[in-house]
């Protein structure tokens, strides 16, 4: 209760988790990227073919790899699978900024875990740019189940860590998630690409001094 009458009055309450979004959010997502190349298809096409719950349904564990390469095109043409999964493993990279403001929140003791929306494939990410160093990859919808912005991605994470919402921070590049987060009094910030401000606003909630 005092720390929801902080924040009705303005004041900052001070974290004590960062529960990061990963894609997009620390590391570039391919799928907007590189994808529709590798295809052969512009990305306007690729939106339109593609099938409309397949990679949704690989990001809970309800379709595996074979699965996924069959129902990737809603009509079933099927794709190069095992390519496509390359392609990507190679394009992963951190956004601009983002490695060395991981590090400066690591050196100061700051508790981090993901909260993503991501298939299996997370570890290949990690096998590429050793995000574990820095964030524990520890709520990935491919093993809880529960995809944002449902209201149990972010309470079974705080389920798991013994914290309550408002003792978390949350961070993603999408507004819905954000809203999501805080309407369970999960206090958030909206990241757009902008990583000198996504500093400020770590400072403004005291888990940064100003640099």
């Amino acid at each position: 209760m005092a720390a929801r009458g902080a924040r009705e009055r303005g004041e900052i309450v001070v974290n004590t988790v960062i529960l990061w979004d990963v894609m997009d959010t620390l590391v570039r997502d391919p799928f907007f990227t590189h994808v529709a190349s590798f295809l052969g298809v512009s990305f306007p096409e690729l939106m339109a073919r593609k099938h409309p719950t397949a990679w949704g349904d690989f990001e809970v564990g309800k379709l595996d790899e074979p699965g996924l390469y069959t129902r990737f095109y809603a009509d079933g043409t099927l794709i190069d699978g095992p390519g496509l999964k390359q392609c990507m493993r190679d394009a992963y990279a951190f956004v601009d900024g983002i490695e060395a403001l991981l590090g400066e929140l690591k050196a100061a003791g700051i508790a981090m875990h993901a909260l993503s929306n991501y298939s299996s494939w997370y570890r290949l990410i990690d096998e590429r740019l050793g995000l574990s160093r820095y964030v524990e990859l520890s709520f990935i919808s491919c093993n809880t189940g529960v995809r944002k912005p449902a209201a149990g991605a972010f309470l079974g994470a705080c389920t798991a860590l013994g914290c309550a919402p408002h003792e978390c921070l949350f961070v993603d590049d999408r507004m819905a998630n954000c809203k999501a987060a805080e309407a369970l009094g999960m206090p958030s910030i909206h990241f757009q690409g902008d990583v000198a401000a996504l500093r400020s606003e770590l400072v403004r909630h005291r888990l940064l001094e100003r640099g």
